[in-house]
Order: structure tokens, then C-alpha cells, then sequence
């Protein structure tokens, strides 16, 4: 079994998780209803997607 020579410095293991925080959702306001949304998603209230009228309401 593989055991570490030395033990990982708190230098380090925090270096190794800097690309491990959370990343937020990334949300937008429309431009028709002024709701938020999720971007590359439709918008629910109005169907609308990429300007474009994709549900029937």
C-alpha cells in the first residue's frame, strides 16, 4: 500500500482546492418580462426562448 513520505503541508492541500469553491447558477433577467431565469433555458411565464415563441400558454 502506497503511504505518503511526508505530510502534506496546509500550503499546499489549500493550493490543490483553490479550484474547488462553488460556482453560483448563473441567472439573467429577460429582456420581454423582466423575470429571472436560468440562461440557455426558456422562459416559463411568456415561452419565449432566444426571442423566439417556443410554448403555448
Amino acid at each position: 500500500m502506497a503511504v505518503p513520505k511526508r505530510k502534506t503541508s496546509k500550503s499546499r492541500r489549500n493550493k490543490r482546492r483553490s479550484h474547488h469553491k462553488i460556482i453560483g447558477a448563473n441567472i439573467v433577467e429577460d429582456k420581454k418580462s423582466g423575470e429571472y431565469r436560468l440562461s440557455h433555458h426558456i422562459d416559463l411565464k411568456s415561452g419565449f426562448y432566444n426571442g423566439k415563441k417556443i410554448l403555448d400558454n
